[in-house]
């Protein structure tokens, strides 16, 4: 029995109630995905886009599922890309350049159980500037993020979804953070702004996602992956 048990099944019989064990494992299920959040970020500088489609629609179906989200907007003001000054080692959790949204965001880390990423399409890959986002947030705040389920989300007018899919998921893999799949690829369709609306199988595709998303997180108890905890990380450079 873990704290949590521990900690449910004391309470229930300080308040003199008895329940089965179905009965105790269903309240704490309930319990737990009720307070379990996914935290989503819209990498469109369209806020009220395509993308935007995309992500809300995975927000409803979390809902269903009885798990919070959150979507942050990365917004349309300039992003400064990693300069890779190593800065962020002295001021551990934070990018020193904080002069933008990425600080914000990377500060959401740390409370949620989750992360699902949207970007639309630019020339076969995903926006330059959520990019820079989350390779900062990653590098100076990884520890907050490692080990959470994620999964990414590129929607397209036609081509270069796949190339921006898998670029999305390559961060999330260097963190042990177990990808979440769906039914296909998480690509939605659609040029202009609203489209996405009228691709009935990407957004079957988003709830899908948000289905494995929920289970994922129930299954789990919300606890990050466990990650490289038997020995020490052996880096090692190929010209020495």
């Amino acid at each position: 029995m873990d704290r949590r048990d521990f900690l449910e099944k004391s309470a229930l019989a300080a308040g003199g109630v008895l329940l089965s064990a179905s009965g105790a494992e269903a309240l704490a299920n309930n319990k737990i995905s009720k307070t379990m959040k996914v935290l989503m970020i819209n990498g469109s500088p369209r806020q009220k886009g395509n993308t935007s489609i995309a992500l809300g629609e995975i927000a409803k179906q979390l809902e269903k599922n009885g798990i919070d989200s959150e979507i942050v907007w990365i917004g349309n003001k300039a992003i400064r890309g990693c300069s890779a000054c190593g800065k962020c080692s002295q001021t551990p959790g934070k990018c020193v350049f904080d002069d933008d949204i990425c600080n914000r965001i990377s500060e959401k880390f740390a409370e949620a159980d989750a992360l699902i990423v949207g970007s639309p399409v630019y020339y076969g890959q995903p926006n330059g500037a959520l990019l820079s986002i989350i390779q900062r947030a990653f590098y100076s705040n990884g520890a907050s993020i490692s080990g959470k389920p994620a999964a990414a989300v590129a929607v397209c007018r036609r081509g270069g979804a796949t190339a921006s899919f898998e670029t999305l998921n390559m961060p999330f893999q260097m963190m042990n953070m177990p990808i979440v799949t769906s039914q296909y690829w998480n690509i939605v369709y659609g040029a202009a702004a609203g489209q996405a609306s009228l691709d009935t199988e990407g957004l079957q595709t988003m709830r899908t996602l948000a289905n494995n998303m929920a289970w994922l997180l129930k299954a789990t108890g919300g606890k990050p992956a466990p990650g490289r905890t038997d020995e020490p990380r052996a880096a090692m450079n190929f010209i020495r």
